[in-house]
């Protein structure tokens, strides 16, 4: 900090005040720099400053608003009388006790309103204030405060054009400044005692001063105090001082005065401001110097004969000459009755000693000024805590720009932690819990040596290890003469240690992550109770920065991992040139060719081998007309295909056939449908992609297996739910992104967006539970009739398409339809062993020992598929016959239930009931013969209808 600063004040410790400037009134701190207010509000302040009676305040207070607000037609002032009597005087009249304005009032804030009920106002302000007001008029009412700030000693009503943020500033300032004049008006009337016929100035004076002093003197103390105060307009507490310290050396006859400033924690002493002269550096020393001390806690004036030799040659030598007399009197304030600062007199003109006058005097002047005074010292504070607000917002900013490196990080915040607490000298140690050991990496200067690599010390020895230990900050005043400091290190380098700070820097769960050890404060004799709090606050962006620094670095470690993994699956997953050639060799075949009936529903599409399925695929895709409306090359189309191929897993019923199956009962729906009429081509061409993606890298695990494990997936998604859905989502954009498989590579950026926008939420759709969520908004369009031109309409029949397709199996033979069930058992025991493993209760579906599948099914067909298949029907009537298939299917389960209700399970194991259920239909013949059986199914005998 430059002389020059600490010469305007910036560098003032806290002190106790009078007057508070509350939180409302935060932004007129901006404005309170005499270069940037205007010369009405110096010239407002100053009127204020010099009233001393009610009358002229009122006068001073209708001036000051007529001059600061533009537009003004009439202010109206009122003064508290008594207790709670609100009087004015033009017109003579009282505020009323109940109404709008005295609930305004009450509010103790200021208020802009469009107007006041006329019935609350004299007839002389109705015209200005009364409403309704037109648009570019408006009614303030203005409280202010006394000292406490929970009550009102006067109020200002005005009618003016609109507040602008500049008046809002001007106001708060004017607020302020009257208030201080209203509480020194009324301690002013409080200490006169004037006989009720014949009023004299005398009378008071000489009971506040218990002196008998001619007319004469008062009149001319008085003319000097009021001079006083109208000077005392300026707005830093060293210039204030300045003209109090020079009208105390008139009044006392002294060759210098000073003020002695109390320190708001009560353990200093500090002084800005000797004689006519502002100190470069202000002057500190414990408040426990000396007499000083007994001044402040016994609120008693001394003299030189009451303070030892040592004192007299440090104020000597403070003064810069020799003492001959001396006498301090305690400045108290009448807000809180502490002591905030110490008058101080010394040498008396003619070598005399003070006498009881220079008391009085000295304690006259501040009955009128210390409001100022203590005002201004109040607003200097704020704008210091201002200042390091502004620089710890800088500091968390130069912080979070060195999450990269932690050794950076630790010198920034060395660096920092010196320039804010004006340290010499500091150290920041990070706890490692491992080893229980503080490790300093950046010393005050540089980064330790890669030799050297880092220091260690324990983690509970000394200073540093004390405050790792209980996590309490350590302000120590005197480093030598407290038992946990070693002189060791200062004996062999040269260096004293004067006084330290050490605190603890913290996590965001509160546990101690590091300490940071701040030695000889520079600006001052020791690390003050500011420094504390400077230091708590600054611990707090040191303890979260350091925290995402290490975790960024985790971050970043687990990113290159994931990368290495994701190349090893995705150079696993590869498709080659001979696997795309091999596909295309033959051309595409048209579906006649795959089988006579493979567009019609009774087909089944898991009667074909795996390895023919992406064949399939591409003569689907080139029957929907996808192939060259949108220009797909036959090479992307392929490697597309079998890369989407190769992102299924083999659990027992998600796989890629089931995959195909869904793609194949789109394109059934496609064929036999007409989706055409009522979707667009995109919307047509995204259902089919979206079904072969559908369940990409599915597991064998659902949603709430995936929340319940605290898996990677619920990590990355849980929180938007639909776990699995969003993970095959993600898979079909890698898909996508890699190389030679775009399909959409031909699409504009609109159309490629909307595409993906469309698989999003045809995938997520796939979700049962979203399902359950829109069904009722399905049966309204139902019922309402559908409308093509619709979006809303268009997105939720894909929803309901997506999902007649996840669950196209049910519409097949019941032959398929059984066998699926095993499969799908299968997976979901093997479920409910991973849950009962991790020690969790799986549903009963979940439990091969609880699972009755007959029951199951059909209450999954009633209460899911049937009503799902109902809507289809209902929407396209061609589809009547795979709702009827569904029916048949439950009718099929009905009848098994029943038998084996009256049979009872074979045993404990409930995948074994459906072999022996299958057995039992089959001796009845309900099937034909079963020769062939691929990919969970059975032989095309099925396929091409029953």
């Amino acid at each position: 900090m430059t002389a020059l600063e600490k010469k305007n004040g910036k560098d003032l410790r806290g002190q106790q005040v009078l007057l508070r400037p509350d939180e409302s009134s935060a932004p007129a701190l901006n404005t309170r720099q005499p270069t940037t207010l205007s010369e009405q509000l110096q010239d407002a302040l100053l009127r204020l400053a010099a009233v001393v009676d009610a009358r002229s305040l009122r006068v001073a207070l209708r001036d000051s608003v007529q001059e600061l607000l533009p537009g003004t037609e009439c202010a109206c002032v009122y003064m508290l009388e008594g207790d709670s009597r609100l009087l004015s005087d033009d017109p003579p009249h009282e505020l009323p006790w109940e109404g709008k304005i005295r609930s305004i009032t009450d509010q103790l804030k200021r208020c802009q309103c469009a107007g006041l009920p006329p019935s609350e106002l004299p007839e002389k302000c109705r015209v200005c204030l009364a409403a309704p007001l037109p648009a570019h008029r408006r009614a303030v009412i203005i409280p202010i405060l006394g000292q406490e700030r929970d009550s009102v000693i006067a109020v200002i009503m005005v009618g003016c054009s609109p507040l602008s943020d500049q008046d809002e500033l001007h106001l708060n300032m004017l607020e302020k400044h009257a208030s201080a004049a209203c509480i020194r008006v009324q301690a002013i009337q409080a200490s006169y005692q004037r006989p009720p016929l014949s009023p004299s100035p005398l009378q008071s004076h000489n009971a506040l001063l218990h002196l008998n002093v001619s007319e004469q003197d008062y009149c001319e103390l008085d003319r000097n105090i009021l001079q006083l105060c109208g000077e005392l307009f300026d707005l830093d507490a060293a210039s204030l001082q300045l003209k109090v310290i020079n009208y105390l050396q008139q009044q006392t006859r002294s060759q210098c005065c000073c003020l002695l400033l109390v320190s708001e924690d009560n353990h200093q002493l500090f002084c800005q401001v000797v004689g006519d002269k502002v100190l470069e550096e202000e002057i500190s020393f414990p408040l426990m110097f000396g007499r000083f001390g007994q001044v402040v806690d016994k609120k008693k004036s001394i003299t030189l004969q009451d303070i030892s030799a040592e004192e007299r040659r440090q104020l000597s030598s403070m003064l810069g000459c020799e003492i001959s007399s001396m006498l301090c009197v305690p400045v108290v304030s009448r807000a809180t009755g502490h002591v905030v600062a110490l008058a101080c007199a010394f040498n008396k003109q003619g070598g005399q000693r003070h006498t009881e006058a220079d008391e009085h005097a000295i304690q006259h002047c501040f009955c009128y000024t210390s409001t100022v005074l203590t005002s201004t010292l109040a607003f200097q504070k704020e704008q210091k805590l201002k200042v390091e607000c502004q620089a710890l917002l800088q500091v968390a900013k130069n912080l979070f720009t060195h999450l990269d490196d932690v050794s950076v990080l630790l010198q920034e915040i060395i660096v920092e932690a010196r320039n804010l607490s004006g340290a010499e000298i500091c150290s920041v140690f990070l706890l490692d819990r491992v080893s229980h050991e503080l490790v300093a990496k950046v010393f005050d200067g540089g980064v330790v040596s890669e030799e050297e690599n880092e220091f260690r010390i324990p983690a509970d020895q000394g200073i540093a290890g004390h405050v790792a230990t209980t996590g309490q900050i350590l302000n120590i005043k005197d480093a030598y003469s407290h038992p946990l400091f070693y002189r060791g290190v200062d004996d062999s380098t040269g260096f004293r240690t004067r006084n330290i700070l050490c605190f603890p820097i913290k996590d965001e769960n509160n546990e101690v992550i590091g300490v940071a050890e701040l030695v000889n404060k520079m600006n001052g004799p020791w690390f003050n109770r500011f420094d504390e709090d400077l230091a708590t606050a600054f611990s707090i962006y040191c303890g979260i920065s350091i925290a995402h620094s290490l975790l960024y670095k985790k971050v970043h470690e687990a990113q290159f991992r994931s990368t290495l993994a994701n190349e090893m699956m995705m150079y696993h997953m590869k498709v080659s040139e001979e696997e795309v050639s091999k596909l295309l060799v033959t051309g595409i075949e048209p579906v006649k060719k795959i089988d006579p009936c493979f567009a019609e529903f009774t087909y089944t599409p898991r009667s074909l081998h795996d390895d023919t399925t992406p064949t399939c695929v591409l003569s689907m895709f080139e029957d929907m007309g996808f192939i060259n409306t949108y220009k797909i090359s036959m090479h992307t189309l392929a490697r597309f295909c079998l890369m989407v191929k190769k992102g299924y897993r083999d659990p027992p019923y998600h796989n890629w056939m089931h995959a195909f199956s869904v793609s194949h009962f789109c394109y059934l729906l496609y064929k036999n449908l007409g989706l055409s009429n009522y979707l667009e081509d995109i919307e047509i061409f995204a259902l089919f992609v979206s079904c072969m993606c559908h369940d990409l890298d599915h597991r064998g695990t659902n949603n709430s297996f995936q929340v319940a494990s605290q898996s990677v997936l619920a990590a990355l998604y849980s929180s938007e739910g639909s776990v699995m859905e969003r993970h095959h989502f993600a898979q079909a954009i890698a898909i996508l992104n890699t190389q030679g498989c775009n399909i959409f590579e031909k699409f504009s950026r609109k159309d490629y967006q909307r595409m993906l926008d469309l698989m999003r939420d045809i995938i997520l759709a796939t979700d049962l539970a979203h399902h359950l969520r829109i069904f009722k908004d399905l049966q309204k369009m139902s019922d309402g009739g559908y409308n093509p031109k619709s979006r809303t309409h268009r997105s939720l029949l894909l929803c309901l398409l997506m999902t007649s397709c996840d669950l196209s199996d049910q519409t097949k033979g019941w032959k398929t339809t059984r066998k699926i069930a095993e499969l799908i058992y299968k997976e979901f025991f093997s479920q409910g062993d991973l849950e009962k493993a991790m020690g969790n209760r799986p549903s009963e579906m979940m439990d091969r020992e609880k699972a009755y599948i007959p029951e199951l099914q059909i209450s999954f067909m009633e209460h899911i598929a049937m009503p799902i298949y109902k809507l289809l029907s209902e929407l396209f009537p061609g589809a009547t016959e795979l709702y009827e298939r569904v029916a048949a299917n439950r009718e099929q389960w009905t009848k098994v239930s029943h038998k084996f209700t009256i049979r009872g399970l074979p045993s404990n194991n409930s995948l074994d009931f459906l072999d022996q259920e299958y057995e039992l239909l089959q001796s009845q013949g309900a099937f034909g013969s079963d020769d062939h059986c691929l990919n969970g199914c059975f032989d095309d005998t099925e396929g091409r209808g029953q």
